[in-house]
């Protein structure tokens, strides 16, 4: 299974209520011209720190939404939710609507910048199951509410965002950089690009695409939504990520290139939904697919909604390659693990000296210490691939990988050595209903 797609958009929403009023985001200081806030940078997700009636919150900022959305929150995130009445939500992925709540008058603050009438959609369940997959506690999604009322530059290479007071700044196409249009429709922005999709000669086709800054994937297209985008020769069913109502599946490829204004783009990954996987999304008709994180952090991004505009300059991860997943596995994180670890002391001798030098000193157990480390399992893995063939399980505790210990590494590592290069050797240990098992296998490129 490729690298999983997290993508996060809500596409209809149902609220059994009247019209509320919402206030702006805006800076404290109104002479304030801009503000800006470091973020982390996960699975090419873009994560800031939100605070919610007084209590920080993680977020991912996601420009493919138009509702601030709350799904994990535990009792220790107390944030004192208010004006609360039922809804229901729908987004991409095939089952039902899911029961949630509305919050009006909320305050929501970002270091300076602030707004106290907001609403939030709380869903109880986490559907997502972000955290999991990310490896850190993901709160919640905030897009076009916070992006509307600012230009917003975001620099994936130094992670910081950048919110200019859009009466004091203008954008400016400065060299190498190219502003271009954008449309909103329902609060999402969509711009226009061109896709290669064969091989043979050199035609490309315009298409619609959504700026999804909440997805992780670098491309979607939705099959049939013009007549020549159909799956390659070459792909792989896979399940491309978790819509807010289920599952969401696709055939993953490549394709020739990616033009976007005058930058073009060698051999993305993409993947290819059908109609049923893409309905909801396909209300707007215009909408061919997504642009995702892995094309985006290639960029500097200026967004102007007011202006609609988009401001682009490519930094030094854009001829980097596009990799995936080679392994079948689909890891998450797994909550802490108690581990317990020897602490050494080297032997010295009566003048204090120590016993031994270089690699041959001697060393000796003094105490052992108790730690709370990560743990990782698997959650699914892809039916034929390397994985699956070695006989691996779904819930699979992972306890070493290529004979390192799990809880030593991040989520982020373990992905990596699943996307290192063509028949590179894996070796696992993993434990199974408490029995410790061994297996390796081979990383199969498959498109």
């Amino acid at each position: 299974m490729s690298k999983k797609h997290i993508f996060l958009s809500v596409l209809f929403l149902y609220v059994f209520s009247g019209i509320f009023a919402q206030n702006n985001f805006s800076f404290l200081d109104k002479t304030q011209k801009k503000q800006s806030v470091s973020f982390q940078l996960i699975n090419n997700l873009i994560v800031i720190p939100v605070t919610v009636n007084g209590k920080e919150l993680s977020f991912i900022l996601d420009s493919g939404v138009n509702k601030t959305i709350i799904f994990n929150l535990t009792k220790n995130d107390s944030i004192g939710l208010l004006n609360t009445e039922k809804i229901v939500l729908r987004g991409l992925g095939n089952g039902e609507p899911v029961a949630a709540l509305l919050s009006t008058k909320n305050t929501l603050k970002i270091k300076n910048i602030k707004s106290s009438n907001e609403a939030v959609y709380v869903i109880v369940k986490d559907f997502f199951d972000l955290s999991s997959r990310m490896g850190i506690t993901i709160n919640g999604i905030i897009g076009y509410n916070l992006i509307r009322d600012f230009i917003v530059k975001i620099n994936y290479r130094t992670k910081r965002i950048t919110f200019y007071n859009s009466k004091k700044y203008k954008l400016k196409k400065c060299k190498k950089c190219e502003i271009l249009p954008i449309q909103l429709f329902r609060k999402k922005p969509y711009l226009d690009v061109s896709v290669q999709l064969d091989t043979i000669g050199s035609k490309f086709t315009k298409v619609k695409m959504l700026i999804d800054s909440g997805a992780s994937d670098a491309l979607w297209l939705f099959e049939d939504s013009k007549t020549n985008i159909k799956t390659p020769k070459l792909f792989f069913n896979d399940i491309l990520g978790e819509g807010l109502t289920g599952a969401i599946y696709g055939n993953r490829s490549r394709i020739p290139k990616l033009k976007i204004g005058s930058f073009t783009i060698d051999k993305p990954t993409i993947s290819f939904l059908d109609t049923i996987a893409s309905k909801n999304a396909r209300i707007f008709e215009e909408r061919n697919g997504s642009i995702g994180g892995n094309i985006l952090k290639r960029f500097k991004v200026w967004l102007d909604y007011r202006n609609n505009k988009i401001m682009l300059k490519k930094n030094k991860s854009f001829k980097k390659g596009f990799q995936y997943n080679m392994s079948g596995l689909d890891v998450i994180y797994n909550g802490k693990q108690l581990v317990k670890e020897k602490k050494y002391n080297a032997a010295k001798d009566g003048y204090n000296n120590k016993v031994g030098s270089g690699n041959k000193a001697v060393n000796f157990v003094t105490s052992y210490s108790y730690k709370f480390k990560p743990s990782f399992k698997i959650k699914a893995i892809l039916k034929n691939s390397p994985a699956d063939n070695a006989g691996l399980l779904p819930d699979d505790i992972i306890l070493k990988i290529n004979n390192k210990k799990s809880y030593e590494l991040k989520l982020s590592d373990i992905i990596a050595i699943f996307q290192e290069k063509d028949n590179k050797k894996v070796n696992l240990v993993i434990e199974r209903n408490g029995i410790v098992k061994k297996f390796n296998f081979r990383l199969k490129q498959r498109i």
